[in-house]
C-alpha cells in the first residue's frame, strides 16, 4: 500500500490502493479486477477445479442436483459435437418464425413461441405483488432495446452510433450462417435495427427503471388487452391459465404498453418477425459452435472493453453455475464456508440492526409515530447468511436428455424455468427462497420480503475475516451489512412497510424532510466529472443513501468499542472498493449502474462523518475536506 506519495487527507482511495493500481493487470476476459471482481476470480478458480474433477470422475458430491450441473458443464466442453452441428440446432425454430405471416398466426403460436424463448411483442413475468407481497401478480413489460439505455439513441450520441454499428456487424456475420439469401439477410438486419429504434422511443430509460416502486401499475386485463391489440394477450393468458386467467395485471412500463402500436402493429409486423428472428439467433449463438459463440459475444466484448472470451472451461463453469445456481451455491457454502464465521457475521447483523434502532429513536427529523414504524420494520428484517439450508424442488426438475445438443438442453431448461415462473401465479410467495446463490460475491436487500442476503462468496477478505480486526471488519462487511439494511429506507425501500408491501407509513412532513435530504445526496454526486463522463446523481442516489447509512451505523458501533481504530476502518472501506476497470466498462457504468463509481464510493461518504476528520487530521484545504454545512447523514 502507498501511504506516502498520496496523502490520506487528499485521496483516501489512492493512498490505500495506489501502489496496487499501478501494477494490477485486468484479465483479458474481464472488464475489471480487484475488490469483488478479484474475489469472484478466487471463487471461480476453486470451483472450476472442482468441476473439472467432477467431470473426470475424480471427485464426487452428495448433492444430487449437482450431477445435472456437471452434465451441462460437459455439454459446453463437447466442442466436437457443437462444431459439427454448427447453426443447425436453432434452425427449426427460426424456420417456424419465418412461417408466421400474420398477427393472427402469431397469436395462434404465441404460447408455443413463449416457451421456445422467442421474444413476443411484450414481455411477461410473474413476481411478488408490491401491494400484497404474500401473493404473486402477473406483470406485462415492454421489450428490451439493443443498446444499454434509451439515452444512447439520441441523435448526438456518437457512442450509441458506434455500438449499433458493432452490433450490426456482429449480426450480419452470424446471419451469414443461416439459409437466408444475402438479400434477405440485409433486410432482416435493417428491419431489426428499425424496429429497435421504434421501441427505444417508448420504453423506460435506466433512470426511470431505477425508481422500481413505480413499476406497480395495476390495470384490468381488458384495458391492457385493448392497448396491445392486435396482439391477443387474453388468448395467450387463456392458453397459460385457462379459467384461472388473471383479470388484474401489473404494467411495469405503462408508456411502452399504452403506445405499443408505435412499434408493434400490422404495418410493422414483418419488421417484428425479422427482429424476433435476429434476436433469437443471436441469443442461441452461446450454445452453438465455438465460432458462432465467439461471434455472438463480440458486441458484449466491445461494450465492456473485454479483450478476449473466457476459456472454454470457464465458459462451462459459468453456464453450469448460472443455470444451477442454488445447488452450486449450497455445494460451495457447505464445502468452503465455516460455521464459526457464519455465527460471527449473524451476530454482527443483529448488532447493526439494534444500533440502527437506537439511531432511529434519536433521529432528529422523524415524528414519534414514523420512528415507531421504522423500528418495527427493522425488527422484522430477516437475515439469510451463507447459503440455504435446503435446495428447492425446482432444481431437481431442471433436467434434459443425455443425447440433447447444448442448445436443445438449454431450450428445455429455460422452458422449465418459464413454466415454473408462470405456475407460481396462484401460489403464495415462498419467502424462504434466496435471490442470491451461496457462491456469489454480492449482497442484497429484497424490499418485498424485507430480508437481507449475504452469500458465502462475499464473506472473505477484505470484506470479512476472523483474522481481521473488529475495526477492519466494520469498515468492510459491517458497512456492507449496514448498506443493505439502509436500502429499507432509501428512496425506493422507504415506500415499503415491514411486510414488504407498497404502503405509505410516513407522515407527510417526515417524508418531505426525507426527500429534502435525498435531494442533498443527489446534489452531492450529481455532475461529478469521471473518465470523460458525468455522474448522474439521480441514477445513483439509492445506493449512495445506502452507503451513507451503512457508514453511519457502523461508525456508531465503532464509538462503542474499547479501542476503535478509525484509520483501519476507513482504510478497509477504501480497500473493499479497490478496482481497476476498463474505460469502456466505466462509460457503461455511468449510464447503467445505480452504484457510483468505486473511487467515489470510497472517497465521498467518509467526508460526511466527523470520525473521518479525527482519523487523519483532515482540515480545511485538504482534498477530502467537506464543510460541515454540506455534510449529509440521513440514517
Amino acid at each position: 500500500m502507498n501511504e506516502t506519495t498520496v496523502r490520506f487527507q487528499d485521496d483516501l482511495y489512492e493512498a490505500v490502493n495506489g501502489e496496487w493500481l499501478k501494477t494490477a493487470v485486468i484479465p483479458d476476459d474481464m472488464p475489471m479486477t480487484g475488490g469483488p471482481a478479484e474475489l469472484t476470480q478466487g471463487v471461480e478458480k476453486i470451483m472450476m477445479a472442482d468441476f473439472k474433477a467432477f467431470a473426470a470422475g475424480e471427485k464426487a458430491t452428495d448433492i444430487p442436483e449437482m450431477r445435472y450441473a456437471i452434465d451441462l458443464y460437459r455439454k459446453v466442453l463437447d466442442t466436437d459435437r457443437r462444431d459439427r452441428e454448427g447453426v443447425a440446432p436453432v434452425l427449426p425454430l427460426l424456420e417456424r418464425l419465418r412461417s408466421i405471416n400474420s398477427v393472427e398466426e402469431l397469436n395462434g403460436a404465441a404460447a408455443e413461441l413463449l416457451f421456445q424463448g422467442v421474444e413476443l411483442p411484450v414481455q411477461l413475468d410473474v413476481a411478488a405483488d408490491m401491494q400484497d407481497a404474500e401473493r404473486h401478480s402477473f406483470a406485462v413489460i415492454g421489450p428490451d432495446v439493443i443498446l444499454p439505455d434509451t439515452t444512447y439513441y439520441a441523435e448526438d450520441n456518437d457512442a450509441g452510433k458506434r455500438l449499433l454499428a458493432l452490433y450490426a456487424d456482429m449480426a450480419a456475420k452470424v446471419l451469414a450462417y443461416t439459409p437466408l439469401s444475402a438479400e434477405e439477410q440485409k433486410q432482416y438486419l435493417d428491419d431489426t435495427l428499425a424496429y429497435d429504434a421504434l421501441i427505444a422511443k417508448k420504453v423506460k430509460s435506466q433512470l426511470e427503471w431505477s425508481e422500481y416502486y413505480k413499476c406497480h401499475n395495476p390495470m384490468d386485463l381488458d384495458t391492457v388487452a385493448a392497448y396491445v391489440a392486435p396482439f391477443d394477450l387474453r388468448g395467450l393468458l387463456a392458453a397459460l391459465y385457462g379459467e384461472q386467467t388473471p383479470e388484474i395485471l401489473i404494467v411495469y412500463d405503462p408508456r411502452a404498453i399504452r403506445e405499443i402500436n408505435a412499434y408493434f402493429c400490422p404495418e410493422n409486423f414483418e419488421k417484428y418477425i425479422h427482429w424476433a428472428y435476429v434476436r433469437t439467433l443471436l441469443r442461441a449463438t452461446a450454445y452453438l459452435s465455438e465460432e458462432l459463440a465467439a461471434l455472438g459475444r463480440s458486441y458484449r466484448r466491445a461494450l465492456t472493453g473485454v479483450a478476449a472470451d473466457p476459456s472454454l472451461e470457464k465458459q462451462a463453469w459459468q453456464l453450469a453455475s448460472r443455470v444451477y445456481s442454488e445447488p452450486v451455491g449450497v455445494y460451495y457454502g457447505r464445502t468452503y464456508f465455516g460455521e464459526e464465521a457464519k455465527k460471527d457475521v449473524v451476530a454482527l447483523v443483529q448488532r447493526i440492526i439494534e444500533t440502527y434502532k437506537r439511531r432511529m429513536e434519536q433521529n432528529a427529523f422523524l415524528a414519534p409515530e414514523t420512528k415507531e414504524q421504522a423500528i418495527r420494520k427493522l425488527s422484522t428484517v430477516e437475515t439469510k447468511m451463507g447459503y440455504p439450508d435446503e435446495i428447492k424442488p425446482l432444481w431437481s426438475a431442471l433436467r434434459f436428455d443425455e443425447d440433447d445438443s447444448l442448445y436443445e438442453a438449454m431450450r428445455k431448461l429455460n422452458a422449465i424455468r418459464q413454466r415454473d415462473s408462470f405456475d407460481r401465479l396462484h401460489k403464495p410467495v415462498d419467502r424462504t427462497e434466496w435471490v442470491l446463490p451461496g457462491h456469489m460475491v454480492n449482497a442484497g436487500y429484497n424490499p418485498l420480503a424485507n430480508d437481507v442476503t449475504f452469500p458465502a462468496g462475499i464473506l472473505q477478505k477484505p470484506f470479512y475475516s476472523l483474522e481481521q480486526s473488529v475495526s477492519e471488519n466494520l469498515g468492510g462487511i459491517g458497512a456492507v451489512i449496514g448498506h443493505e439494511i439502509s436500502h429499507a429506507f432509501d428512496n425506493n425501500g422507504a415506500k415499503f412497510d415491514e411486510h414488504g408491501n407498497l404502503h405509505n407509513w410516513w407522515t407527510e412532513s417526515d417524508f418531505a424532510a426525507f426527500e429534502a435530504l435525498t435531494k442533498d445526496m443527489i446534489a452531492q454526486f450529481d455532475g461529478i466529472e469521471y473518465h470523460g463522463g458525468r455522474v448522474n446523481g439521480e441514477l445513483v442516489v439509492s445506493e449512495n443513501i445506502a452507503d451513507n447509512g451503512g457508514m453511519g451505523v457502523t461508525l456508531e458501533i465503532m464509538r462503542g468499542l474499547d479501542a476503535p481504530d478509525y484509520p483501519a476502518y476507513f482504510m478497509n472501506w477504501a480497500r473493499v472498493w479497490c478496482m481497476k476497470i476498463k474505460e469502456e466498462f466505466i462509460r457503461l457504468q455511468l449510464t447503467n449502474d445505480v452504484h457510483s463509481p468505486n473511487v467515489l464510493r470510497a472517497n465521498m461518504q467518509p467526508r460526511n462523518f466527523p470520525e473521518w476528520y479525527e482519523a487523519f487530521g483532515v482540515k480545511e484545504g485538504d482534498g477530502m475536506y467537506l464543510p460541515p454545512e454540506k455534510r449529509i447523514s440521513i440514517w
